[in-house]
């Protein structure tokens, strides 16, 4: 394996400068895709990796399970600094364990608790509750609460917006449950806990999926100043600028929250932006632009990545089929 094993753990970084440029020259929908593409093979291929250099540091702790002959000499030679590189993915690996499973746990206790306090009311796309608290959050399905996700938003941000703009907020959930964009959140926050380098792309994931869901909801209102009223509106509502606690968590979607709410007031009074990605990536016969060239990058950061964590994966199963006594 060689210094193979350690490149998923750090190939992250080559993904930084695609994180902020796509939110600005992509599509909010390509960029979302791109992102969560690129954040969750990352996040695979340095998870494996972990778990390879803990098969070696748990072989050399006395009384282990594990086979005898995975602690020998030809086996600790595959990793370099097998003692230091070991010992320390064996926390390393349960820390992550443990935030992944605390953040599926968060989410679906979420998502079950809200289905629940529902459970009283119509059975309607739309769910009304009496609060004044202002918020809007799109909660998705399943769970025995059905297949279909329902928009759920309180009295006291209704209050606030007027009929058009209330428009614009139900297309603008409807259009984060039409493309299930609480599946794009999570699994950006279960990135972000398997390597901290990824949480930039957890940020801008978080950014985009909002603007695609503002640009879903302009198209279906024909209007974009009332999405951006709406969304300032709402913000403004929340107390905050950024829309914080407008959900119940990270891995739901809604109005107001999360993100620069600034920015996506600026983008929706700006024209609509193009879904293609040739023009974003080329400028004519110059070549590349800085979006292209962060996005081959991260490309070629991806594919190192899993070329990197798939050998290495192999080669371990191959030393250690070795080293095992028939």
């Amino acid at each position: 394996m060689g210094v193979f094993v350690f490149l998923p753990l750090v190939l992250p970084l080559s993904a930084w400068p695609i994180a902020r440029l796509a939110e600005q020259h992509l599509h909010p929908r390509t960029a979302t895709r791109l992102l969560g593409a690129v954040a969750g093979v990352m996040a695979m291929c340095s998870t494996l990796c972990l778990a390879l250099l803990m098969v070696v540091g748990t072989a050399q702790l006395p009384g282990n399970p594990l086979p005898d002959g995975w602690s020998d000499p030809e086996v600790r030679a595959a990793v370099p600094y097998d003692g230091f590189a070991g010992r320390v993915a064996i926390p390393a690996l349960i820390v992550v364990c443990v935030a992944c499973s605390r953040a599926l746990l968060s989410h679906f206790r979420v998502r079950r608790r809200s289905l629940r306090a529902l459970g009283g009311l119509p059975d309607s796309p739309v769910a009304v509750l009496t609060d004044d608290v202002p918020y809007a959050y799109a909660l998705p399905g399943g769970l025995r609460g059905g297949r279909r996700g329902r928009i759920v938003v309180s009295t006291g941000l209704l209050a606030g917006l007027q009929p058009p703009e209330r428009r614009a907020l139900f297309a603008h959930e409807r259009a984060h449950l039409a493309a299930r964009h609480h599946r794009f959140l999570l699994a950006a926050q279960l990135a972000a806990r398997a390597n901290p380098f990824l949480r930039p792309l957890r940020t801008s994931l978080t950014f985009t999926t909002e603007r695609w869901a503002d640009e879903d909801a302009a198209r279906a209102v024909r209007d974009r100043r009332v999405v951006a009223r709406a969304i300032g509106k709402a913000a403004l509502a929340s107390g905050t600028g950024s829309g914080a606690g407008a959900t119940p968590a990270p891995t739901l979607a809604g109005l107001a929250a999360p993100g620069p709410v600034p920015r996506r007031v600026a983008a929706l009074l700006a024209p609509a932006p193009t879904a293609r990605i040739r023009p974003a990536m080329f400028t004519g016969v110059t070549g590349f632009t800085g979006v292209g060239l962060a996005l081959s990058c991260a490309a070629a950061g991806t594919v190192v990545s899993a070329m990197s964590s798939a050998n290495s994966a192999v080669t371990m199963v191959l030393i250690l089929r070795a080293a095992t006594p028939l």
